[in-house]
């Protein structure tokens, strides 16, 4: 995994509440067992019609909108447990979603897939949709995030461990690796 600290990025404004796994990247798309090419299902149904077009009115296929954040309603990565979404959202190339709620599994979906979920209040999250053409930094070191527009900023939660991960491009087995010593030691006064 990369190592994360900080990313300053415009956004990819999607209000869009409620959105689950299934509309993140339909579940007829998830017959590959690597990571690689999820990216470009990604929001299939929203971002092409039955023919495989572009959809003019998502905001995919907005040229004034890329960036490495995602920026979307509440209640995001909702319905079925797959990590084929997280898996999707890293792989078309964002590496933060913002929302003001995020479905518990999705969120640890992310986590161990190097996409940073970072909550916010209602009334934070709607600066940036006030200002879609912001730049937006998010600081994990500190857990804070920054809105150019505005000028405001807000604290953001993350589980301890997780972030410690994140800071060193850890998975759950780069971690345990890194403690291969302590281990040893460990089991020799054992």
């Amino acid at each position: 995994m990369e190592k994360f600290s900080k990313i300053t990025s415009t956004i990819v404004p999607m209000q869009i509440e409620n959105v689950d796994t299934d509309q993140i990247i339909p579940a007829r798309f998830l017959k590959a067992t690597s990571r690689d090419g999820f990216g470009e299902n990604l929001f299939r149904d929203w971002r092409y019609d039955e023919n495989g077009n572009p959809i003019k009115d998502f905001v995919l296929n907005d040229s004034r909108y890329d960036g490495l954040i995602l920026v979307a309603g509440k209640n995001f990565g909702c319905g079925s447990s797959r990590e084929h979404a997280a898996w999707a959202i890293h792989d078309y190339g964002f590496r933060v979603v913002v929302s003001s709620y995020f479905a518990d599994i999705f969120k640890n979906n992310s986590l161990n897939n190097g996409v940073l979920p970072v909550q916010v209040s209602e009334e934070f999250l709607n600066g940036f949709f006030e200002n879609p053409e912001t730049e937006v930094t998010v600081d994990l070191e500190s857990q804070k995030i920054y809105n150019s527009a505005t000028g405001e900023s807000e604290l953001f939660d993350i589980n301890p461990y997780k972030k410690y991960c994140l800071l060193n491009g850890y998975d759950d087995i780069d971690y345990l690796v890194s403690m291969k010593d302590e281990i040893e030691a460990f089991e020799k006064n054992r």
